[in-house]
């Protein structure tokens, strides 16, 4: 067992140093601490199947060439093109938010009823990337990017009720709106600290 360990620990400091990740950066990735990844490279502990499979298909090996004595002497290409992806994915989901934006901007603006008011468009355009952004961070992301994109979602539909409110309403406590957002922001960072120290326990 304790040499199974040993070469596992082995090839993952191989195809980790291959791929130009630290451990921080890596942990990230599985959404899994720091002291978890270098506890799997001293050899001190072995990463569940779960996670073995992940890496595989991360660094685009066989889990045989995780497991086998005599795999860190092969050449192995990490597979970084897969975040890159995402990355791009993400961007350019976000992006086309935008397109839609002013496509439906330039269709008000060629309405006399709506004319005036077409650039509202752009005013809620914020909004809807920010929840593309906590979905792409939901499937790809790690907690940091969850917590920024929940935080923008709410500081964005905060932008949006307020401009609304003071365009179509005499409303004038508009302060009470920003009490209760700075209170669910709050909130947010308390669960995403909260996320962060139980998954450090691991």
């Amino acid at each position: 067992m304790d040499e199974l360990k040993e070469t596992i620990a082995k090839n993952l400091v191989h195809l980790r140093t291959q791929a130009k990740l630290t451990q921080l950066q890596l942990a990230q990735m599985l959404d899994y601490s720091d002291k978890a990844v270098s506890k799997w490279e001293r050899g001190e502990a072995i990463p569940d199947i779960r996670v073995l499979v992940q890496l595989a298909q991360f660094y685009n090996v066989t889990l045989d060439d995780i497991v086998r004595s005599d795999a860190a002497a092969k050449k192995i290409l990490p597979k970084l093109t897969i975040r890159t992806k995402r990355i791009l994915i993400t961007v350019l989901s976000a992006v086309l938010v935008w397109f839609v934006a002013t496509a439906v901007f330039a269709v008000f603006y060629l309405i006399d009823y709506t004319q005036k008011d077409a650039y509202m468009v752009f005013i809620v355009a914020p909004f809807a990337m920010s929840v593309v952004l906590i979905v792409f961070s939901a499937l790809w992301g790690n907690r940091i990017t969850c917590a920024l994109s929940s935080s923008m979602a709410l500081w964005t539909f905060v932008l949006i009720f307020h401009i609304f409110v003071v365009k179509y309403t005499n409303f004038n406590k508009i302060y009470i709106l920003y009490v209760v957002a700075a209170v669910f922001e709050v909130l947010i960072i308390l669960w995403f600290v909260f996320l962060h120290v139980t998954r450090k326990k691991k």
